[in-house]
């Protein structure tokens, strides 16, 4: 008989590595920056750990948000790749929690069920088809806990979009909360990714490296 699943790690890798924000789907709330408010979840009770976590899959950016300013919005890849680094943070909580957590990023309306051992035993699982976030991805245990992440179905959309300055602010003040980065090494970690190459954005990620 399998071990019941008390506590999980979120893992997450775009806005909500700021915890400030991240509480919000906790406790409630609009976070700066974004134009959404958050119901928060049944049970208020904060992580009780959280942790850095390098996730083996690549960070892009896309879709239109309406929360950000009609911008990009973090994902990460399907497919894993030894070669490739995204810098996370992994909070503490409760399953029933990280559904609720699920439901505020996926507008998901009624009850959700997400079956965790099924997407550990899989490596993931679709709970939520043609939704952005309807992907949860096993990533491993960690401290006897497993590990979850949630992005899109497919391994990279075609809708590549940049993201906004303060959808970018709160990932860096998440990098900058977490790690200990330089500014050269931030620049370094975004420069190359699909949604900042190319795009005005990248032009500007100094100078808001700088400004958090």
């Amino acid at each position: 008989m399998s071990k019941e699943i008390k506590q999980v790690w979120y893992a997450s890798y775009g806005s909500n590595i700021l915890e400030s924000r991240f509480h919000c789907y906790i406790l409630g709330g609009q976070p700066k920056g974004s134009k959404k408010t958050y119901f928060g979840c049944t049970d208020k009770t904060l992580p009780q750990d959280k942790e850095e976590i390098y996730i083996k899959s690549e960070l892009y950016f896309a879709k239109i948000s309406k929360s950000w300013n009609n911008c990009g919005v973090g994902f990460i890849k399907t497919e894993f790749n030894d070669k490739v680094q995204t810098l996370g943070r992994m909070y503490l909580i409760t399953p029933e929690q990280y559904a609720e957590i699920v439901k505020q990023e996926t507008n998901h309306e009624g009850k959700l069920i997400i079956d965790f051992k099924k997407a550990q035993e899989k490596g993931s699982l679709i709970f939520k088809e043609k939704s952005w976030y309807g992907n949860l991805l096993y990533l491993g245990d960690h401290n006897g806990n497993p590990i979850f992440t949630f992005t899109n179905e497919k391994n990279l959309m075609k809708e590549i979009n940049p993201p906004s300055e303060q959808y970018l602010s709160t990932i860096i003040k998440g990098l900058k909360e977490t790690y200990n980065l330089n500014e050269i090494e931030i620049k370094e970690y975004f420069e190359n990714l699909s949604g900042i190459k190319g795009h005005e954005i990248e032009k500007k990620l100094s100078e808001l490296i700088k400004s958090e």
